[in-house]
């Protein structure tokens, strides 16, 4: 696997586009009960920036990610990207990276990464470049004619995000990606993730249980209630880019750190 220092831009320029997240709730109704999953939540993120969300267990991280996506409509309030609503999945706009790579065991990696792209309709030789470029900017580059269960758990998941980017969308969302991880390999690929962001210029919306993977990726870190999930604070992370992973054992990053857990830890 190659490393990123001297990785390029996806080709052509890479865009970037707005999410607008506007008073959203969402009721999910069953037999005997409604439960309010989200209430009045509320949350811009810029072109280009890279925005990290974080709360406990069940407070609707990842319902609120779906509906960026398009996977699932709110019960109100509006969500645009570039200010444009979302009534359904749109790889032209939003790619979605989710916890498993969920890769064609019967397929290479460049296969896979053109698999979307093939159900859209695009050409053969359109895609097989789309598809380079993409693995090309994940630092796979050698690997393309490689079946998943020859990768390691790591590069399984590039070839996923080099999935997501193909289509050079507006927005990432990515929902806990590295869960699955074991912890060096989850270190490493946090650095390397912000290689491929700076190098593809997309604007991400990232969601994490872990608070110091948060501060370490983000431009901003939200911080979720409890069920009702909703926004309680917006955290701005001041520390420059590039990044090393020794950053996380500087005294202000360690401040920030402890700041938000106190935030996820308060009771409603």
């Amino acid at each position: 696997m190659q490393p990123l220092a001297n990785v390029t831009p996806l080709k052509p320029a890479a865009r970037a586009g707005s999410i607008a997240v506007r008073n959203v709730s969402q009721i999910f109704r069953t037999s005997t009960q409604d439960v309010e999953a989200l209430s009045e939540v509320s949350l811009e993120v810029k072109p280009g920036r890279f925005v990290v969300l974080v709360g406990p267990s069940g407070c609707g991280k990842s319902t609120l990610l779906m509906m960026m996506a398009g996977l699932r409509q709110q019960t109100s309030g509006t969500i645009l990207i570039n200010d444009a609503p979302i009534p359904e999945p749109d790889p032209n706009r939003v790619g979605v990276v989710f916890q498993e790579a969920s890769l064609f065991p019967w397929l290479t990696a460049e296969e896979n990464v053109e698999f979307p792209l093939a159900l859209r309709g695009v050409a053969k030789s359109e895609r097989r470049a789309k598809a380079e470029d993409a693995l090309k900017l994940v630092g796979l580059e050698g690997f393309e004619r490689h079946y998943p269960s020859e990768l390691s758990g790591g590069m399984q998941q590039r070839v996923n995000l080099a999935r997501a980017t193909a289509a050079d969308p507006l927005v990432l969302l990515m929902d806990e990606p590295f869960a699955a991880l074991d912890a060096q390999t989850r270190e490493l690929m946090q650095a390397e993730l912000l290689k491929i962001w700076a190098a593809a210029h997309k604007t991400v919306l990232f969601i994490t249980h872990q608070i110091n993977e948060a501060v370490y990726l983000a431009d901003r870190v939200a911080v979720m209630s409890g069920r009702p999930g909703r926004v309680k604070e917006v955290f701005p992370i001041p520390f420059e880019r590039p990044r090393p992973l020794s950053l996380k054992r500087d005294p202000r990053f360690l401040q920030i750190e402890d700041a938000i857990w106190q935030i996820v830890e308060e009771k409603l």
